[in-house]
């Protein structure tokens, strides 16, 4: 059997015992449905996706809202991987790495460059490269996933929809702790506390800490060692300050560090005497080499740290929200591009970068209270993030470091100088500004009938400048050398992209039963310019925006034991800011050049159901069917990918859940959960290119836990990709020496156990 039909049969199956199951239940207990009343009923699912606090059901706009408790079960441990839960999220490991909604997203190096896609933790915008603010999933309350155009109330004009995390707040019912522990298969292994704790009347505390990691599946064969490893740890603390019951202050504070030595692996294509000399050093390029040949390690290296201080006050019956926010990120990439001992073969022996960022964000929101006919929000919103990088890349085009006779080689090749100049090092400087105002109305025309109509002013002034300098080259070489550089000087050093845009939405909803809602919802979005550097040239893009239709209904069935939310979207972009990989003569390998492409659409459709079989087991799950293409992008005279899939955006994603929580007999605790996930094939670059397509795949996992009953003690076995099944998350060609795939831990089964205890 083939591997697509293996994941079609795995999704039929699993939709036939659901259905199956469906049948069984109400078939055998027609009458108790009634009887078995709320302990059976799903719960309500809160979200703030209009920035107030209102039932999922009650949104008209698509959003998927993972738990806190399904996020633990689902043995996941970083944000990137919700695109293994949520159907419609991929994420894109290319290019600077970055979300994708609906098949649309940004990747790029351009430090100017808007996310389409803004990740929000606490009503921050994480909107600095290389800092998410979430490293760990640990204490999380929640996360909602809003698809589709959310610029107008949300902190930037995200194009695509916006990913909210809530993290757990402190409260007042006392001191309380909980913690976790696991360990598995090469060494996978997390640790994790946290303790809330009351300090008077006024006053609660809350802190976790967390550490995780675990060591790849590959090697550095030269060096024997692992490769594709990581580590993370860090800490939340948050105070709250509440005086009375018109008052409430939160500070909260974060640190995350990051260490991961993923990079590429060899496919094939090289040339032969390329190949034999991997081969000869235990490393044979295939679609499933996980390790390298390489002498040089790769690394990625981050810490990141903000602080935040969210402000609530009743005035009349009214609310005033202010958040005040300060992030700063460090980042050391390592990437070197020999795929081969360098005392025999080095093309890229150094390519390394060092960023920093600084932001400051404040927003300030003035809002109604819901109920009455006329509903009202509008606020103010002011970030400025400025980010600092150098990058070295030293060449040698295939001449190994070290002679035959030994001797060390005194001569390089840069890509990051110019003719001309003395440096050997580039450093780019950018100032991303935004300011805003935005509001909405909200009439409640009828108990069945609302309408709503939002509105955002945006100004961005995005600038960006280039120059050059000497980095020492001793402590990378060990001895003294020269360098010649590839590149021209630029005409141009510095740049700067303004621009303004009004950006709106309007939605109607009507609700047909006091558990079913229909709704409509045109939205609008826009996203700035940039000023980016191409090859050491000024190449400035422009505005993207975007104008969407979504359609919708929501509703709940047989007395809320199934919820079933079904839509349809169509979005089409402007101007969209897309990514290449391109050559620049002197410039050995490709680098990255975002321009505009003059169209593309986004359409599809949506479903997601959850299902309370018995008020033992759930049933979850969601299917997106996905059409995205560009329309219009003529890159140049002889190339036009008009008609060609967007990069990494998958026709087909589903995933299915089950979760039991019940009684085994009359002292034990069983609790177990299920997923599985599936995505159809991708082009991990524009164009459909056949060496750039990435296979279908599924993932299924699993976690099964044995505790006393009323204890607070639970031991349990996890899994992640229980069948094994390898996949690839891209394929890049590296320069004219091989054709390379991106590789992921979660391609290989991993096992393990975990203990749990809370108070």
């Amino acid at each position: 059997m083939s591997a697509r039909h293996r994941h079609q049969a795995a999704l039929l199956a699993g939709a036939a015992l659901a259905s199956l199951s469906f049948a069984q239940a109400y078939a055998a207990e027609p009458a108790s449905a009634a009887a078995d009343g709320p302990e059976v009923e799903l719960e309500a699912v809160i979200v703030t996706a209009e920035r107030r606090a209102a039932p999922l059901q009650d949104v008209p706009l698509s959003i998927a809202s993972v738990s806190g408790e399904a996020l633990a079960d689902s043995n996941f441990r970083v944000v990137t991987d919700l695109q293994y839960l949520v159907p419609g999220v991929q994420f894109d490991t290319t290019n600077g790495s970055a979300f994708q909604i609906r098949g649309v997203g940004s990747t790029s190096w351009d430090y100017s460059n808007e996310k389409s896609v803004s990740l929000v933790v606490d009503d921050v915008v994480m909107d600095a490269q290389r800092d998410n603010g979430l490293l760990g999933l640990t204490d999380i309350a929640q996360i909602d996933v809003l698809k589709g155009p959310q610029g107008t109330l949300f902190g930037k004009n995200a194009t695509s929809g916006v990913i909210a995390v809530t993290t757990a707040q402190p409260d007042f019912g006392g001191v309380s702790a909980k913690g976790e522990v696991s360990y598995g298969e090469r060494a996978d292994r997390a640790a994790s506390v946290t303790v809330n704790a009351p300090l008077g009347e006024e006053l609660a505390l809350r802190v976790s800490v967390f550490a995780q990691g675990q060591e790849g599946p590959g090697r550095y064969t030269v060096l024997d060692r692992p490769f594709n490893s990581f580590e993370d740890y860090g800490y939340r603390a948050k105070l709250l300050f509440r005086p009375n019951d018109r008052v409430e202050v939160t500070y909260a504070h974060d640190y995350g560090h990051h260490w991961d030595n993923n990079n590429r692996t060899t496919v094939g294509g090289g040339s032969a005497a390329f190949t034999a000399l991997q081969i000869a050093n235990g490393v044979t390029p295939s679609l499933t080499n996980d390790d390298s040949a390489d002498s040089h390690k790769g690394r990625s290296e981050s810490s990141s740290w903000g602080h935040s201080l969210r402000g609530e006050v009743q005035i009349g019956r009214d609310t005033l929200t202010s958040v005040t926010a300060y992030r700063d990120t460090r980042f050391t990439g390592v990437g070197p591009g020999n795929f081969a001992p360098t005392d025999k073969w080095a093309f890229v022996p150094f390519n390394e970068g060092a960023l920093k960022t600084w932001k400051f964000s404040q927003e300030l929101r003035w809002a109604s209270p819901t109920g009455g006919f006329v509903e009202y929000l509008g606020g103010l919103f002011y970030n400025r993030l400025d980010q600092d990088a150098t990058q070295i890349q030293w060449v040698t085009f295939g001449v190994p470091l070290v002679t035959p006779a030994g001797t060390p080689l005194t001569s390089y090749f840069t890509t990051t100088g110019v003719v001309g100049d003395p440096g050997n090092a580039v450093r780019y400087r950018t100032t991303n500004i935004s300011t805003a105002a935005f509001g909405q109305l909200k009439f409640n025309l009828t108990p069945r009938l609302t309408a709503s109509l939002g509105a955002r002013y945006t100004r961005d002034d995005n600038s960006q400048g280039i120059d050059f300098f000497w980095m020492d080259p001793v402590p990378f070489t060990g001895v003294p050398v020269t360098f010649t550089p590839t590149g021209r000087a630029p005409l141009q050093t510095y740049g700067q992209v303004e621009g303004e845009n009004i950006s709106y939405r309007i939605s109607g909803q009507y609700r047909l039963s006091d558990d079913a809602m229909a709704y409509a919802t045109y939205a609008t979005g826009y996203k700035p310019g940039g000023a980016a550097f191409v090859g050491n040239n000024y190449s400035p893009y422009g505005d993207e925006t975007v104008e969407s239709l979504e359609v919708g209904v929501k509703s709940e069935l047989f007395d809320r034991r199934v919820r079933l939310n079904l839509d349809l979207f169509r979005s089409e972009f402007t101007d969209f800011q897309t990514s290449l990989l391109t050559f620049v003569p002197g410039n050995p390998v490709s680098v990255i050049a975002v321009g505009n492409a003059g169209g593309l659409r986004s359409q599809g459709a949506e479903a997601s159901f959850a299902w309370r079989v018995t008020p033992s087991l759930t049933v979850d799950g969601g299917l997106t069917y996905l059409d995205a293409e560009f329309t219009d992008y003529v890159y140049n005279a002889t190339t036009d990918y008009s008609g060609t899939a967007l990069s990494n955006a998958p026709k087909w994603q589903g995933a299915v859940g089950l979760d039991y929580d019940g009684e085994i007999g009359s002292n034990l605790r069983l609790r177990a959960s299920f997923d599985y996930a599936y995505r159809s094939k991708v082009w991990s670059q524009i164009g459909e290119r056949p060496d750039t397509e990435v296979p279908g795949f599924g993932m299924a996992n699993g976690r099964v836990s044995l505790s006393p009953v009323n204890s607070d003690f639970e031991f349990g076995v996890y899994g992640r990709n229980l069948f094994d099944e390898y996949f690839s998350t891209a394929f890049e060609q590296y320069s004219t020496m091989s054709l390379t795939h991106r590789i992921s831990r979660d391609a290989h089964r991993t096992v393990g156990v975990f203990a749990r205890y809370a108070f």
